[in-house]
């Protein structure tokens, strides 16, 4: 008994948890958390997200008129939907992790998400799994509306699914490493402002990127939200300025290592627990 009960401490203090290697319930817990916290104010969260969308279509339209030619051999305001619907995506993916974390940090219940016995990729997906589900949840809505108001249906299902994913989880984990660097709501508003909406604005949703000077095509090219909004365009209506498989590629890439960075935030617990 004595000798059971001194390799039973002996494992616990090597580091192995008792429920395994991996905490599944406290991963489905945190996921539920991120999902339930915008599922419960659904009008602000998904719905208002569909109002301004579909401002911005009726806008184009009625400012540009029918007169305006074709972009990418398809009429204007269907080469306008993929891009409107990732800058959604991605707006609302990296508005859930950063808000998640900053509301928290500020009302001082960051604790609470330190303190249970979650690794810290554990959390990393956890947060993200509420990001993609936001994002999906949106792109989803927006398929339908667009289906059913304008008759747009999916070129490339499985090409436009991925996109969706991988720019929730890239823009989630872009939210996570923003929410955990910024210690006030005037800080996120400012990383918001200034760094995400011009990188989505300035990435082809609203041109093609053979329309622009060769300085801004170099300058688009490395701009990986480019890629999103490229690749969700070939998925929705079956072209694009670069190969798909290559956003795919820039997209996992940038995605891998902001996650790194957001889980060696979480690990080393910079500006979290100070």
């Amino acid at each position: 008994m004595h000798n059971d009960m001194s390799d039973r401490e002996q494992t616990l203090q090597m580091g192995v948890r008792r429920f395994g290697r991996v905490n599944w319930l406290g991963l489905q817990t945190l996921a539920m958390r991120e999902i339930l916290r915008f599922w419960t104010v659904w009008t602000q969260t998904l719905l208002a997200p569909l109002v301004t969308a579909g401002l911005f279509l009726l806008i184009f339209s009625i400012a540009i008129g029918p007169s305006r030619s074709d972009v990418m051999g398809v009429p204007f305001l269907t080469f306008l939907i993929p891009g409107i619907m990732m800058m959604t995506v991605i707006q609302n993916a990296f508005a859930n992790t950063s808000s998640s974390i900053v509301i928290s940090k500020v009302q001082g219940n960051i604790v609470d998400t330190l303190m249970p016995p979650l690794a810290p990729l554990e959390m990393v997906l956890g947060y993200l799994a509420g990001s993609v589900a936001r994002g999906l949840f949106v792109a989803i809505a927006m398929s339908i509306v667009s289906a059913l108001v304008l008759g747009q249906g999916i070129a490339h299902p499985l090409w436009a699914l991925s996109f969706v994913v991988l720019g929730g989880a890239m823009m989630g984990a872009v939210g996570i490493v923003a929410g955990i660097f910024a210690q006030k709501f005037d800080q996120m508003a400012a990383i918001t402002n200034f760094i995400v909406t011009p990188l989505a604005f300035l990435s082809g949703t609203f041109y093609s990127v053979d329309a622009l000077p060769p300085v801004l095509q170099k300058f688009t090219h490395i701009n990986p939200i480019f890629y999103l909004i490229d690749g969700t365009r070939y998925g929705v209506i079956g072209v694009s300025d670069s190969a798909p498989a290559l956003g795919l590629l820039v997209v996992l890439s940038v995605t891998t290592l902001l996650c790194a960075v957001a889980w060696w935030m979480l690990k080393t617990g910079y500006r979290l627990k100070s």
